[in-house]
């Protein structure tokens, strides 16, 4: 071979070698990223082509797929779409996934390790493979209940075993339909998607768990057990009632309380806020967000869908202490969270982590997943514990939640109001437990319809939701 022919055959050799390198490192190395390229459309439609498993509540599909004849060739459906959204989420073309199909995503779309050998087996066979299913907690009986209790108002509602931590109830008002989202019909889905930002009512923000708002006097448990806690106060400790001016401040507090001298519990039963304002000074605003955090304010619960941290606020004056002591000023925390501080406090001091999922099983029937119960946090004591329970079953037996009286069962509650601003109508909520039923609810109405901060408004909307809930689940 001549020294020209020699050259040329190295430069080809050379120029081959660097296209497989190239190659390679693109295949390697870039994966992930050419993958995720929105203008990878190959990827994108063998994605939304998948023969996804379904998710369940009890033996219902709530999410499923089902054959089409077009490019995408299985088409994913929701039954009951407004009402099961914070809990399924979409599976979008444009706008990937949420909620569970995206925290499940990996077990519907069937690329586990296990899964996908046996899709490789069924593939040889010539069969389709198809996703795992996803089973819930959800009880369709108390979800329903808790969709046609809100009946049309903003809001939220998060029921749970308190026992276990499964969820059985989660619902966000107003809602959307995923198959919006999930349509084949792209055009049509870009429109769905744009309205559903636009709206200013926001139909797509889960309440539930996903936003945090005042908690008006509903935080009174958790400055009831600091104080129980830091203080050595129980139910029947004298506490003063009398018209409270908060430190370094012209607001006060006047008493509407029944008596200048009055017990813990009455206290708790008349949502007393001179009471609750002069203790939250007396034991501290560190030791008062302590409690909170002990209760798991700060913290993101419900992995399964996503949950924003309830917040107290740090660096506070005395004003600030008294005022946060009662649910005012920067306090801010959600449906699930009251819901927690419930399950805690009915538990015997001891929270449990919530779940949505039970289990996933795959085509064949085989157990993939199976969710244990695990015990999250013990925020107080038993003697604590058992102390607001007692309190909370008197605020509904003679008190503002009187209204959430289950007859023949132990029921324990409280109340809440809480003012914004002078604008717009106060938030209303109540949070209760069920003893026999093992369940807490937090019910949150966003809009109130009043025009006062009467505290016996979440009383009057709230409490009659959470007993249609907790009847629900018997």
């Amino acid at each position: 071979m001549n020294q020209p022919i020699r050259a040329v055959s190295v430069a080809v050799m050379v120029m081959f070698l660097a296209l497989m390198a190239n190659a390679s490192a693109s295949s390697v190395l870039r994966q992930t990223e050419l993958n995720e390229n929105p203008q990878n459309r190959r990827v994108s439609d063998a994605r939304f082509a998948q023969n996804r498993g379904a998710i369940l509540v009890g033996k219902t599909a709530i999410a499923s797929s089902t054959p089409v004849k077009d490019r995408f060739k299985y088409q994913r459906e929701y039954s009951n779409g407004k009402l099961y959204a914070p809990i399924t989420g979409y599976y979008s073309y444009f706008y990937g996934t949420a909620a569970l199909e995206n925290t499940q995503s990996r077990y519907l779309s069937g690329s586990t390790d296990l899964q996908v050998l046996d899709d490789l087996i069924k593939s040889a066979a010539g069969q389709v493979p198809k996703g795992a299913e996803v089973h819930t907690t959800i009880s369709a009986k108390a979800q329903k209940a808790a969709w046609d209790a809100l009946d049309g108002r903003k809001g939220a509602i998060v029921a749970l075993d308190f026992k276990t931590g499964a969820v059985k109830a989660l619902v966000s008002y107003p809602s959307y339909d995923p198959a919006q989202l999930a349509t084949h019909d792209l055009d049509a889905s870009k429109a769905a998607w744009e309205k559903l930002n636009a709206d200013t009512d926001r139909p797509m923000a889960n309440r539930a768990t996903r936003e945090i708002y005042s908690p008006g006097s509903t935080f009174k448990l958790v400055t009831a057990a600091a104080v129980m806690e830091e203080l050595d106060l129980t139910p029947d400790s004298t506490v003063d009632a009398s018209a409270f001016k908060l430190p370094g401040s012209t607001k006060t507090y006047k008493n509407n309380c029944g008596g200048d001298e009055i017990t813990l519990r009455q206290a708790l039963m008349k949502s007393c806020n001179p009471a609750f304002a002069r203790l939250g000074v007396e034991v501290g605003a560190e030791k008062l967000q302590a409690q909170a955090e002990k209760f798991g304010f700060g913290q993101r619960f419900l992995d399964d869908i996503g949950s924003a941290a309830s917040k107290f606020p740090t660096d506070i004056d005395g004003a600030q202490t008294g005022m946060s002591a009662i649910g005012e000023y920067e306090v801010q925390a959600s449906p699930l969270q009251m819901a927690l501080v419930v399950a805690a406090i009915a538990n015997d001091g001891i929270m449990m982590q919530p779940y949505v999922v039970e289990s996933v099983v795959s085509e064949n029937l085989a157990t993939i997943y199976q969710r244990e119960p695990q015990q999250a946090l013990v925020p107080i004591s038993v003697t604590t514990a058992r102390g607001l329970q007692s309190m909370m079953e008197t605020v509904v037996e003679s008190g503002t939640g009187y209204r959430a009286a289950i007859p023949g069962e132990t029921v324990g509650g409280k109340t809440g109001t809480a003012v914004t601003d002078r604008v717009r109508s106060p938030y209303a909520w109540f949070v209760a437990f069920a003893k026999e039923r093992h369940i807490a609810v937090a019910v949150f109405i966003e809009d109130a319809g009043l025009k006062d901060d009467d505290e016996v408004a979440g009383g009057k909307l709230a409490s009659p939701v959470a007993k249609a809930v907790l009847e629900a689940l018997k």
